[in-house]
C-alpha cells in the first residue's frame, strides 16, 4: 500500500458509517436514537452537541470555505474577537471618571471634593478600592472562563468554545449597559455584568490562538496570530474615540452607548463562527480522521487525494499519534521527560505573566484617570490624549506584523521589555517633579509633555514586543498533547495578574504616586535577561518541529534556546524521523504504542 492508500484507508478498529446512516452524519446525532436513553446520558448527549456546533455553508446550496477564503475567514473572526476584547479593555478607561456614570453608578465614585455632584445625597458613595474592584472584577471572571477551557476545551473544540464564549460576552454586555435602581443595585448589575462578560471573553482568549496555530501555515502563523495582538490595540482605539466622541453628548447615553458598542463586534463574531471548521488536529484529536483530511484539503485549497495535503496530513497524524499515546492525565503538564512539558508550561505560564506585569492595562484601564490624577490635564483634554494615545498605540502594533517572522520572537520581546523600562524609568522621572495644588497634581510645562512622550513610547514598545506574542508563543511552545491545557493555564496567569496590575492602579496612584512607574521599570528590566536565557526561538518552525528543539535539546544536554537557533529545518521524512527518534520511546512507554490514538 502507497502512501496515498495508507492515508485515505481507514484506520484499523475506526468503524465506517453504516447503512442506515447517513455519511454525513455525525455520531453525536445518534446520541438519542435509541428511547431508553437515560437522564444522565441525555443531558451528556445535550452537552455533546452545545459543544458540536454544525458548520454552514455562506449560502444555501453552495460549497463549504475552502483556500484563500477559509485561511482568511478563520483571520477575520479571529481578528474580530480580539478587537471586542481591546474594545472591552480600553472602553472604561474613559468613563469612569465620567460625571454621569459616576452618578448613575454612585459606588464606582470615590469622593472628590473638586466635583460638585459629590455633595449631593446619594453620590460618590465609593473609594479607590471599590472603583477598583468594579473594574477588576472583570478578570476575575475572565480567570473562570480561561478555566473552564482548561477543563472543556479539548471536550469542545475550538469554535464551539468561542461561541459560547461570545455568547457570555453579549450577555454580559447587557446586564451592564441596562443596569438602573439603587447605588447597591446599580452596582451589584455592573459587577455582574462584569463577570459574565469576562467568563465568556476568558473562553475566547484562552481558545482563539490554539484555533489560528492549529490552522495556519508555519510560514505564516507569527503574522496571522500578531494581527490579531493588532486588532486588541484597534479594539482599544475605537473605544477611546468612541468614549471622547460620546463625552460631549448629555445624559446616561454618554456611557450607555459606548458599552454597548461592543455588541457589534461579538455578533459578527458569533455569526462567522458558523461558517468555519474545527483544526484538522483537534479533529484528528477526537477521532475524526476523514473530517480532519477534508479540513486540511480545505485549508491547502487542492483536493484530498493531493499529494502535498497526503503529506502535511500524515505528518500530523504521526506527530498526534506519537504523542497522544496512552490517555491524558494532568500530571503530564509537570512532566519532564522528552517533551519537556514542565518546561514549556512554564515558559508559555512566564510569557503571559510577563505581559501583564510590565504595567501595560495600568495605562489601558485607567489612562483618563492617570492623565487626570497623576499628570493634572482637564478630563476633554485627558480623553483626547487617551483617543491620540490608542491610536498610536495601534499603528504601533502594525510594525510587529512584517518583523515577527523577519526578526523573530525573542528579538522583539527582548527589544519590548528593554523600551517599556526605559519609558517607566522616565515616566517616574518627570512624575516626580509635579506638586499638588488644591487637591490636583500639577507639572510644569517640561515634564508634562515628557510624560505624555512616554507614555505613547511605553506604549510603541508593548506593542511591538508583547501585545500580540503572548497570544501566539504560547500555542507555539507547547505540544499538541498539552496545547489547549498549558495555553488555558497560560490564559488564567493573564488575567490573574491583569487583576492585580488594574486592582493596585488606583490606590497605587493614590498612596506612591510616581514611585509606581519605578516598580515597573524594574519588572520591565528583570524580564530582559529572563527571556534571552530561557525563551527559544519558534520563527518558521513547524508545530511538529518544536516538539523535537525540546526533545533533541534534552537529548543532547543543551539548552532549547540554542537547539532552536541551531537546529536545521526539518520537512518530510527528516521530520518524520525525527519525531519517532525523540518522541516515540515516551509514548510507547505509555504503555500503547506510537500507533494508538487515544
Amino acid at each position: 500500500m502507497n502512501e496515498k492508500e495508507d492515508v485515505l484507508a481507514t484506520p484499523k478498529g475506526e468503524e465506517t458509517p453504516s447503512a442506515s446512516t447517513s455519511p454525513t452524519q455525525h455520531p453525536s446525532d445518534l446520541s438519542n436514537s435509541s428511547l431508553n436513553v437515560s437522564r444522565p446520558e441525555k443531558i451528556k448527549s445535550l452537552w455533546s452537541r452545545l459543544g458540536d456546533l454544525p458548520e454552514y455553508p455562506i449560502l444555501p446550496g453552495r460549497a463549504l470555505l475552502s483556500g484563500r477564503a477559509l485561511n482568511w475567514s478563520i483571520t477575520l473572526i479571529a481578528n474580530v474577537g480580539f478587537c471586542s476584547f481591546g474594545y472591552d479593555q480600553g472602553v472604561l478607561s474613559g468613563l469612569v471618571t465620567l460625571d454621569d456614570f459616576q452618578k448613575d453608578i454612585p459606588l464606582m465614585a470615590p469622593f472628590d471634593p473638586t466635583r460638585e455632584y459629590c455633595f449631593e445625597p446619594n453620590q460618590c458613595l465609593g473609594d479607590e478600592n471599590i472603583q477598583a474592584t468594579g473594574v477588576a472584577i472583570y478578570q476575575v471572571g475572565c480567570i473562570l472562563g480561561a478555566v473552564a477551557v482548561l477543563v472543556w476545551g479539548d471536550a469542545w473544540g475550538r469554535r464551539s468554545s468561542t461561541f459560547w464564549g461570545i455568547v457570555l460576552m453579549i450577555v454580559g454586555t447587557v446586564f451592564q449597559v441596562a443596569l438602573a435602581g439603587s447605588p447597591a443595585t446599580t452596582y451589584a448589575l455592573f459587577v455582574v455584568g462584569r463577570v459574565i462578560g469576562g467568563l465568556g471573553n476568558g473562553a475566547v482568549t484562552s481558545t482563539i490562538p490554539t484555533w489560528q496555530s492549529e490552522c495556519a501555515k508555519a510560514k505564516n502563523r507569527g503574522m496571522i496570530i500578531m494581527m490579531s495582538g493588532a486588532m486588541i490595540a484597534f479594539g482599544i482605539m475605537i473605544s477611546y474615540w468612541v468614549v471622547y466622541g460620546f463625552y460631549f453628548a448629555t445624559g446616561t447615553i454618554r456611557w450607555r452607548f459606548p458599552l454597548a458598542f461592543q455588541c457589534v463586534f461579538t455578533i459578527f463574531v458569533m455569526i462567522g463562527v458558523l461558517f468555519l471548521p474545527d483544526s484538522p488536529r483537534w479533529l484528528l484529536l477526537k477521532g475524526r480522521r476523514q473530517e480532519a483530511l477534508a479540513v486540511t484539503a480545505r485549508l491547502a485549497g487542492k483536493a484530498e487525494d493531493d499529494e502535498n495535503v497526503l503529506a502535511e496530513f500524515k505528518q500530523v497524524e504521526d506527530a498526534l499519534k506519537t504523542q497522544n499515546a496512552g490517555g491524558f492525565k494532568y500530571s503530564e503538564l509537570l512532566d519532564r521527560g522528552p517533551n519537556r512539558n514542565l518546561q514549556r508550561t512554564l515558559i508559555a505560564v512566564c510569557a503571559q505573566f510577563f505581559q501583564q506585569i510590565g504595567g501595560i492595562n495600568l495605562l489601558t484601564y485607567y489612562l483618563a484617570l492617570l492623565l487626570e490624577q497623576s499628570l493634572g490635564f482637564a478630563p476633554d483634554l485627558s480623553r483626547l490624549i487617551s483617543a491620540c494615545n490608542g491610536t498610536e498605540y495601534f499603528l504601533a502594533s502594525l510594525v510587529a506584523l512584517p518583523l515577527v517572522e523577519r526578526s523573530g520572537r525573542r528579538v522583539l520581546m527582548l527589544v519590548g521589555a528593554a523600551g517599556m523600562s526605559a519609558s517607566m524609568a522616565v515616566l517616574a522621572g518627570t512624575v516626580s517633579t509635579g506638586v499638588v495644588v488644591d487637591g490636583a497634581p500639577v507639572l510644569d510645562d517640561g515634564p508634562g509633555i515628557a510624560a505624555v512622550v512616554m507614555l505613547f513610547v511605553f506604549n510603541t514598545f508593548f506593542a511591538v514586543g508583547w501585545l500580540g506574542m503572548t497570544w501566539l508563543y504560547p500555542a507555539e511552545v507547547t505540544g499538541l498533547r498539552i496545547r489547549i491545557r498549558a495555553n488555558a493555564l497560560a490564559t488564567i496567569s493573564n488575567w490573574c495578574f491583569n487583576f492585580l496590575i488594574v486592582m493596585i492602579g488606583p490606590p497605587a496612584l493614590a498612596n506612591i504616586g510616581y514611585r509606581t512607574y519605578i516598580i515597573f521599570a524594574v519588572i520591565n528590566a528583570f524580564i530582559v535577561p529572563v527571556v534571552y536565557f530561557l525563551f527559544p526561538e519558534t520563527a518558521h518552525r513547524s508545530l511538529e518541529e518544536i516538539d523535537v528543539i525540546f526533545a533533541s535539546a534534552k537529548e543532547r544536554g543543551m539548552s532549547a534556546v540554542k537547539q532552536s537557533l541551531t537546529m536545521e529545518k526539518l520537512v518530510g521524512e527528516d521530520l518524520d524521523a525525527s519525531v519517532e527518534k525523540y518522541l516515540g520511546a515516551e509514548a510507547r512507554a505509555r504503555g500503547k504504542g506510537p500507533d494508538h490514538v487515544a
